[in-house]
């Protein structure tokens, strides 16, 4: 036999000694099962007709020797509201799976719940099947559900939300010119990211301290409570007016509350908030371009770059509130509360305003920076602003508070003694500083603290949004 031919028998003879190992290597035991991750895949409330984020869990051979999984499989099939990717393939059935000893594979799960026209949550299950040697595992699938109103990209007219079922915000949404929006107590509205509501009309928000209205994120995962920058904000336009905001609470957007712009000959916007509270904003809480805002009792913490931007001029007042700023994401260097006339848009436009006026009583103003409150001006003109009866964080080197004219018995310096600020609980501690310390007058014009509770009753009205009361 020629050498060539005898070449050929021993490369065959390797193959078929090659692949009966290969069949010997697989474990081939009836009490093969494969180990998890988890044993249920929860997702939090899901909004009917959006996809939610995506899980995953991890499938793990444990043995030293290869596995072949027969089936993996959802078993609702195609009429489930999860879908699954199994190691990069999207499918809802892969069969022959071959898992080499100790290693693992994943799972990704995603779910869509169908609209229910119902209020209360629902609860949507399944379960994706693993067989291997013929044994039988699966791992749960459980979602909570919530019919939505959902406001898709949509200019709305004047009309009413009411609190049946939460809103959802998708690709924003405007309140057309000359068109009210009115929200009911207790109402939520959710928006998906990057979408921000829009108002060339009016809006009016009516909570409620029992039932406050609520904007936030669509993201209800407990990991995404305190992130900030989910959605967009509010931005009012110019040529918005009468817009009118109680007990409402905006959390984890960019610029909670944006009012005017530039490059427009309509009248600046105004807008009324009491007794609500604005928390972990990417940029700022409350910026302003020329506009007029009357503020009280109002909590705005935890922001970026500024608890409150007043910039180009304007009309604004700000009386029992507390703007507190640690904010912990990045080194922050600007200052909690700005005041200038001017906005620079680049390098070669800026533009200028009259501010015809910026007041602060009965207000805290503090934060981890050295000095919390900042000013510039463009031109000679003057910066009308003036804190009376408020407790400030300033450095006395930055911020001469000796000038009568601009300053009216203000505290600087003094920790204002919150309950705790890693909390988010700005009320005031039995031994708080910020105790008694402001104006009767300013207390009088504001009777009840954000919660309800009286200014009138002791030796004089504490500084900021809360009133320590003898029941805390």
């Amino acid at each position: 036999m020629k050498w060539w031919i005898k070449q050929i028998w021993i490369i065959l003879g390797i193959i078929i000694l090659l692949f009966s190992c290969e069949k010997e290597n697989f474990f081939t035991g009836d009490s093969a099962s494969l180990t998890f991750s988890c044993d249920t895949v929860l997702f939090d409330t899901v909004f009917t007709t959006i996809g939610s984020t995506t899980k995953h869990f991890l499938v793990k051979n444990p043995y030293s020797k290869d596995l072949k999984i027969s089936e993996i499989y959802l078993a609702g099939g195609e009429n489930s509201n999860f879908r699954l990717n199994i190691d990069g393939l999207k499918a809802l059935q892969l069969e022959n799976i071959e898992l080499p000893a100790g290693d693992s594979l994943y799972v990704f799960v995603e779910v869509t719940v169908d609209p229910q026209n119902q209020n209360s949550p629902m609860v949507v299950k399944d379960s994706v099947v693993f067989i291997t040697n013929g044994n039988f595992q699966d791992i749960d699938l459980v979602a909570w559900g919530q019919d939505v109103h959902l406001i898709n990209g949509e200019i709305v007219q004047t009309q009413t939300w009411i609190n049946d079922k939460p809103y959802l915000v998708y690709n924003s949404m405007l309140i057309d010119s000359m068109q009210k929006l009115t929200v009911d107590p207790g109402v939520r509205v959710h928006f998906h990211r990057n979408s921000t509501m829009y108002i060339m009309g009016s809006l009016e928000i009516h909570g409620t301290i029992e039932d406050p209205v609520v904007f936030q994120g669509d993201r209800l995962e407990s990991e995404y409570a305190e992130i900030p920058g989910q959605w967009g904000g509010l931005y009012f336009l110019n040529g918005s007016v009468g817009n009118i905001i109680e007990y409402l609470e905006i959390r984890n957007g960019t610029t909670g509350l944006h009012l005017g712009n530039l490059y427009s000959d309509k009248e600046p916007p105004d807008l009324t908030i009491s007794n609500s509270i604005i928390t972990q904003m990417n940029f700022a809480g409350i910026s302003a371009i020329n506009a007029k805002i009357d503020a009280f009792n109002c909590v705005i913490a935890d922001c970026g770059f500024y608890g409150i931007a007043l910039t180009t001029g304007g009309e604004y007042e700000f009386n029992h509130c507390t703007v507190s700023n640690n904010w912990r994401y990045f080194n922050r260097s600007t200052p909690t509360v700005l005041i200038t006339n001017y906005y620079i848009l680049n390098d070669t436009v800026q533009f200028t305003g009259e501010l015809i006026k910026a007041t602060f009583g009965n207000c805290i103003v503090y934060g981890d920076l050295e000095t919390e409150i900042g000013f510039d001006k463009m031109d000679k003109s003057s910066l009308n602003y003036y804190f009376d009866h408020c407790l400030i964080k300033v450095d006395p080197s930055e911020v001469d508070v000796s000038d009568s004219m601009r300053y009216n018995n203000v505290f600087i310096n003094n920790a204002p003694g919150f309950i705790a600020v890693d909390s988010m609980n700005f009320q005031l501690d039995s031994c708080a500083f910020a105790l008694d310390k402001g104006s009767q007058e300013i207390g009088i014009r504001f009777p009840n603290d954000i919660l309800g509770n009286s200014r009138t009753n002791d030796q004089g009205p504490d500084i900021g949004a809360y009133e320590r009361s003898d029941d805390q």
